[in-house]
Protein backbone atom coordinates (compact mmCIF):
# COMPACT_ATOMS: atom_id res chain seq x y z
CA UNK A 1 0.00 0.00 0.00
CA UNK A 2 2.92 2.45 0.58
CA UNK A 3 4.74 1.42 -2.20
CA UNK A 4 1.33 2.37 -4.30
CA UNK A 5 1.27 5.54 -2.53
CA UNK A 6 4.86 6.22 -3.67
CA UNK A 7 4.24 6.04 -7.28
CA UNK A 8 0.96 7.71 -7.10
CA UNK A 9 2.85 10.81 -5.49
CA UNK A 10 5.53 10.29 -8.43
CA UNK A 11 3.27 10.21 -10.99
CA UNK A 12 1.74 13.54 -9.64
CA UNK A 13 5.03 14.99 -9.27
CA UNK A 14 6.05 14.36 -13.05
CA UNK A 15 2.55 15.50 -13.80
CA UNK A 16 2.79 18.40 -12.09
CA UNK A 17 6.57 19.28 -13.49
CA UNK A 18 5.42 18.93 -17.23
CA UNK A 19 2.64 21.26 -17.00
CA UNK A 20 5.21 24.02 -15.22
CA UNK A 21 7.29 23.37 -18.38
CA UNK A 22 4.39 23.73 -20.39
CA UNK A 23 3.26 26.98 -18.89
CA UNK A 24 7.31 28.10 -19.75
CA UNK A 25 7.10 27.77 -22.86
CA UNK A 26 3.90 29.28 -23.42
CA UNK A 27 5.22 32.37 -21.25
CA UNK A 28 8.41 32.14 -23.30
CA UNK A 29 6.38 32.31 -26.35
CA UNK A 30 4.15 35.38 -25.40
CA UNK A 31 7.43 37.31 -24.96
CA UNK A 32 8.38 36.54 -28.61
CA UNK A 33 11.08 33.88 -27.63
CA UNK A 34 11.01 30.82 -29.77
CA UNK A 35 9.76 27.53 -28.37
CA UNK A 36 12.63 24.78 -27.98
CA UNK A 37 12.44 21.55 -29.43
CA UNK A 38 11.06 18.70 -27.85
CA UNK A 39 13.70 15.93 -26.72
CA UNK A 40 12.36 13.82 -30.16
CA UNK A 41 13.81 16.35 -32.29
CA UNK A 42 10.16 17.37 -33.35
CA UNK A 43 9.33 20.63 -34.29
CA UNK A 44 6.68 22.68 -31.43
CA UNK A 45 3.57 22.45 -32.03
CA UNK A 46 3.38 26.32 -31.86
CA UNK A 47 5.53 26.34 -35.25
CA UNK A 48 3.44 27.08 -38.24
CA UNK A 49 3.61 23.87 -40.40
CA UNK A 50 3.20 25.86 -43.94
CA UNK A 51 7.00 26.69 -44.14
CA UNK A 52 7.56 23.03 -44.01
CA UNK A 53 4.99 22.00 -46.68
CA UNK A 54 6.08 25.00 -48.96
CA UNK A 55 10.16 23.63 -48.27
CA UNK A 56 8.86 19.81 -48.95
CA UNK A 57 7.24 21.05 -52.40
CA UNK A 58 8.64 20.42 -56.05
CA UNK A 59 10.90 22.94 -57.24
CA UNK A 60 10.07 24.60 -60.72
CA UNK A 61 11.82 26.43 -63.42
CA UNK A 62 9.45 28.49 -65.25
CA UNK A 63 11.11 30.11 -68.15
CA UNK A 64 9.91 31.49 -71.89
CA UNK A 65 11.62 30.51 -75.12
CA UNK A 66 11.48 32.16 -78.57
CA UNK A 67 12.41 30.74 -82.19
CA UNK A 68 12.29 33.61 -84.91
CA UNK A 69 12.56 32.49 -88.67
CA UNK A 70 12.80 34.69 -92.09
CA UNK A 71 10.77 33.30 -95.12
CA UNK A 72 10.21 34.96 -98.51
CA UNK A 73 6.87 36.13 -99.39
CA UNK A 74 5.18 34.07 -102.44
CA UNK A 75 2.00 36.26 -103.29
CA UNK A 76 1.14 39.94 -103.83
CA UNK A 77 -2.47 41.46 -103.31
CA UNK A 78 -3.04 44.29 -105.13
CA UNK A 79 -5.52 46.73 -104.55
CA UNK A 80 -6.34 49.19 -107.56
CA UNK A 81 -9.06 50.59 -109.47
CA UNK A 82 -10.26 53.33 -111.46
CA UNK A 83 -11.46 57.34 -111.19
CA UNK A 84 -13.54 58.96 -113.59
CA UNK A 85 -15.31 62.50 -113.65
CA UNK A 86 -18.29 63.56 -116.04
CA UNK A 87 -21.09 65.72 -116.42
CA UNK A 88 -23.81 63.30 -115.48
CA UNK A 89 -23.69 60.25 -113.21
CA UNK A 90 -24.78 58.47 -116.24
CA UNK A 91 -21.73 59.37 -118.32
CA UNK A 92 -19.20 59.17 -115.24
CA UNK A 93 -20.13 55.63 -114.05
CA UNK A 94 -20.73 54.08 -118.12
CA UNK A 95 -17.23 55.43 -118.39
CA UNK A 96 -15.78 53.94 -115.18
CA UNK A 97 -17.48 50.30 -116.29
CA UNK A 98 -15.29 50.71 -119.40
CA UNK A 99 -12.50 50.91 -117.69
CA UNK A 100 -12.37 49.02 -114.85
CA UNK A 101 -13.42 46.51 -117.93
CA UNK A 102 -10.07 47.02 -119.18
CA UNK A 103 -8.51 46.29 -116.27
CA UNK A 104 -9.83 43.26 -115.51
CA UNK A 105 -9.29 41.89 -118.99
CA UNK A 106 -5.63 43.04 -118.59
CA UNK A 107 -5.46 40.96 -115.36
CA UNK A 108 -6.80 38.22 -117.26
CA UNK A 109 -4.83 37.83 -120.02
CA UNK A 110 -1.79 38.18 -118.17
CA UNK A 111 -2.14 35.29 -116.17
CA UNK A 112 -4.39 36.39 -113.27
CA UNK A 113 -7.20 33.84 -112.40
CA UNK A 114 -10.83 35.22 -112.43
CA UNK A 115 -11.33 33.81 -109.41
CA UNK A 116 -8.41 35.77 -108.01
CA UNK A 117 -10.31 39.31 -109.21
CA UNK A 118 -12.78 40.67 -106.79
CA UNK A 119 -14.95 43.77 -106.59
CA UNK A 120 -13.89 45.84 -103.56
CA UNK A 121 -15.64 49.46 -104.16
CA UNK A 122 -17.76 51.76 -106.07
CA UNK A 123 -18.27 55.48 -105.34
CA UNK A 124 -20.50 58.23 -106.68
CA UNK A 125 -19.74 61.97 -105.59
CA UNK A 126 -20.87 65.16 -107.13
CA UNK A 127 -18.58 67.75 -107.85
CA UNK A 128 -19.85 71.38 -106.68
CA UNK A 129 -17.66 74.38 -107.86
CA UNK A 130 -16.73 76.30 -105.08
CA UNK A 131 -19.54 78.45 -103.30
CA UNK A 132 -22.12 76.76 -105.47
CA UNK A 133 -24.81 74.29 -104.03
CA UNK A 134 -25.27 72.99 -107.31
CA UNK A 135 -22.96 69.99 -108.66
CA UNK A 136 -21.17 70.72 -112.24
CA UNK A 137 -20.41 66.76 -112.39
CA UNK A 138 -20.26 63.55 -111.03
CA UNK A 139 -17.22 61.40 -110.03
CA UNK A 140 -17.43 57.71 -109.71
CA UNK A 141 -14.56 55.15 -108.54
CA UNK A 142 -14.68 51.64 -109.27
CA UNK A 143 -11.94 49.22 -107.33
CA UNK A 144 -10.84 45.80 -107.07
CA UNK A 145 -8.48 43.17 -105.34
CA UNK A 146 -6.20 41.43 -107.41
CA UNK A 147 -4.28 38.28 -105.98
CA UNK A 148 -0.67 37.80 -107.94
CA UNK A 149 0.26 34.47 -107.09
CA UNK A 150 3.47 34.43 -109.06
CA UNK A 151 5.58 37.30 -108.19
CA UNK A 152 8.05 36.53 -111.06
CA UNK A 153 5.34 38.14 -113.13
CA UNK A 154 3.80 40.20 -111.01
CA UNK A 155 5.75 43.24 -112.42
CA UNK A 156 4.23 42.96 -116.08
CA UNK A 157 0.62 42.00 -114.46
CA UNK A 158 0.69 45.37 -112.53
CA UNK A 159 1.68 47.13 -116.01
CA UNK A 160 -0.63 45.56 -118.25
CA UNK A 161 -3.82 46.68 -115.62
CA UNK A 162 -2.26 50.33 -115.00
CA UNK A 163 -1.39 50.57 -118.99
CA UNK A 164 -5.67 49.32 -119.76
CA UNK A 165 -7.12 51.74 -117.41
CA UNK A 166 -5.11 54.78 -118.72
CA UNK A 167 -5.68 58.21 -116.85
CA UNK A 168 -8.10 57.18 -114.75
CA UNK A 169 -6.24 54.07 -112.94
CA UNK A 170 -5.60 54.72 -109.10
CA UNK A 171 -3.35 52.44 -107.04
CA UNK A 172 -4.16 52.26 -103.19
CA UNK A 173 -1.97 49.76 -102.11
CA UNK A 174 -0.13 46.07 -102.16
CA UNK A 175 0.69 43.84 -99.72
CA UNK A 176 3.23 41.12 -99.60
CA UNK A 177 2.08 37.66 -97.60
CA UNK A 178 3.39 33.94 -97.35
CA UNK A 179 0.54 31.67 -98.04
CA UNK A 180 2.16 28.93 -96.42
CA UNK A 181 4.01 29.26 -93.52
CA UNK A 182 3.28 26.07 -91.42
CA UNK A 183 6.87 24.55 -92.22
CA UNK A 184 8.37 28.03 -91.13
CA UNK A 185 6.53 27.82 -88.07
CA UNK A 186 7.32 24.29 -87.62
CA UNK A 187 11.33 25.37 -87.49
CA UNK A 188 10.61 28.79 -85.40
CA UNK A 189 8.46 26.95 -82.32
CA UNK A 190 11.70 24.34 -82.45
CA UNK A 191 13.12 27.18 -81.75
CA UNK A 192 11.71 28.30 -79.01
CA UNK A 193 11.71 24.80 -76.83
CA UNK A 194 15.49 24.66 -77.64
CA UNK A 195 16.27 28.19 -76.32
CA UNK A 196 13.63 27.75 -73.36
CA UNK A 197 16.02 23.98 -72.60
CA UNK A 198 18.64 26.26 -72.54
CA UNK A 199 17.52 29.03 -70.32
CA UNK A 200 16.37 26.35 -67.65
CA UNK A 201 19.42 24.28 -67.76
CA UNK A 202 21.39 27.76 -66.72
CA UNK A 203 19.11 28.15 -63.75
CA UNK A 204 19.32 24.65 -62.89
CA UNK A 205 22.81 24.82 -62.70
CA UNK A 206 23.10 27.95 -60.71
CA UNK A 207 20.91 26.48 -58.12
CA UNK A 208 23.15 23.40 -58.20
CA UNK A 209 20.54 21.06 -59.46
CA UNK A 210 19.64 18.53 -62.43
CA UNK A 211 17.16 20.04 -64.31
CA UNK A 212 14.56 17.83 -64.58
CA UNK A 213 11.43 16.73 -67.39
CA UNK A 214 9.42 19.02 -68.82
CA UNK A 215 5.95 19.73 -66.50
CA UNK A 216 4.30 21.83 -68.95
CA UNK A 217 4.05 23.90 -72.22
CA UNK A 218 2.10 26.61 -73.53
CA UNK A 219 2.61 27.59 -76.78
CA UNK A 220 1.46 31.74 -77.13
CA UNK A 221 0.09 32.81 -80.71
CA UNK A 222 2.53 33.13 -83.38
CA UNK A 223 3.44 36.93 -83.50
CA UNK A 224 2.38 38.78 -87.21
CA UNK A 225 4.58 38.51 -89.87
CA UNK A 226 7.13 41.43 -90.08
CA UNK A 227 8.49 42.47 -93.56
CA UNK A 228 12.18 42.88 -94.13
CA UNK A 229 13.30 45.21 -96.64
CA UNK A 230 15.79 45.15 -98.90
CA UNK A 231 16.02 41.74 -100.64
CA UNK A 232 17.35 40.94 -103.69
CA UNK A 233 14.53 41.19 -106.06
CA UNK A 234 12.57 38.54 -107.97
CA UNK A 235 10.94 40.67 -109.95
CA UNK A 236 10.17 39.97 -114.44
CA UNK A 237 12.68 42.21 -115.92
CA UNK A 238 9.84 44.27 -117.71
CA UNK A 239 6.90 45.99 -115.81
CA UNK A 240 6.58 47.37 -112.51
CA UNK A 241 9.38 46.31 -110.21
CA UNK A 242 8.80 43.94 -107.30
CA UNK A 243 11.11 43.14 -104.27
CA UNK A 244 9.50 40.79 -102.20
CA UNK A 245 11.85 41.14 -99.37
CA UNK A 246 11.56 38.43 -96.10
CA UNK A 247 8.94 38.13 -93.81
CA UNK A 248 9.93 37.36 -90.22
CA UNK A 249 8.08 35.00 -87.97
CA UNK A 250 8.27 34.42 -84.38
CA UNK A 251 6.61 32.02 -81.84
CA UNK A 252 6.99 32.25 -77.88
CA UNK A 253 6.64 29.42 -75.30
CA UNK A 254 6.34 29.20 -71.57
CA UNK A 255 7.64 25.92 -70.42
CA UNK A 256 7.58 24.63 -67.05
CA UNK A 257 10.43 22.28 -65.45
CA UNK A 258 10.80 20.56 -62.73
CA UNK A 259 14.25 20.33 -60.75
Amino acid sequence: MDNFLSSAGRVLIVGGLAAGALAGTLALDGCGSPAPASSAGQASPLVRPAALTAASGPTRITVTGTGTVNGTPNQLTLDMGVQVNAGSVGSALSSANDAIGRVTAALNSSGVAASDIQTSGLSISPNYPSGSQVPSGYAVGESLTATLTNLSNAGTQIDAAVHAGGNATTINGISLNLTDDSSLLAAARAQAVADAQAKATQYAKALGEPLGPVVSITDQSPTQPVTQYPMSSAAASRGVQISPGSQQLSVSITAVFSA
